[in-house]
């Protein structure tokens, strides 16, 4: 018997940086080991992918092909798939009043600061891009190795919540 797979969205304003760097962590199959279909929106999208988030994701050889900016009306209209989870990474995302998500998924909070937003030259954008990157991918890695068939409801939200203030740097 294979094991269930869990849809996983990761939700920011703009969906052109750190949802989109989400999604594309736990797509990999070394991080979500195939238990996971990730995907991601904002709630105002950007319409564009960052050129600083392709370009990391390309330096680490992770797929950008089918990447792309989109709302997140895309996974509240029927057909979408059936989500799980709903992960905000951005202090705006969360603040926002979100779509109704069919079957109720379980939602947390994982802030991670803007790198889209620092200051500076090319050195310092790309600072903020790997920082971003690392927060994520160790907070993904954290979740993905959850045993969420033994978990339930409020032991798997606070765990969730958990992951979401590991490694917490000031926003």
């Amino acid at each position: 018997m294979s094991e269930r797979v869990y849809n996983v969205l990761f939700l920011c304003t703009g969906n052109s940086a750190r949802s989109i760097l989400a999604e594309s962590i736990l797509n990999l199959p070394l991080v979500g080991h195939g238990r996971f279909r990730a995907y991601s929106a904002g709630s105002h999208p950007a319409g564009t992918i960052n050129p600083y988030a392709i370009e990391l994701l390309r330096k680490n050889r992770i797929p950008t092909e089918n990447l792309r900016s989109k709302s997140w009306e895309e996974f509240a209209a029927p057909g979408a798939p059936a989500l799980d989870f709903v992960f905000t990474v951005c202090d705006n995302a969360a603040g926002e009043v979100c779509p109704v998500w069919p079957g109720q998924p379980i939602t947390a909070h994982w802030g991670i600061a803007d790198p889209a937003a620092v200051e500076g030259g090319e050195d310092a954008r790309r600072k903020a891009f790997f920082t971003a990157y690392n927060q994520l991918h160790r907070r993904i890695a954290m979740f993905a190795s959850l045993p969420l068939a033994r978990l339930k409801g409020l032991e798997l939200k606070q765990e969730l919540d958990r992951i979401g203030k590991f490694d917490r740097t000031s926003e």
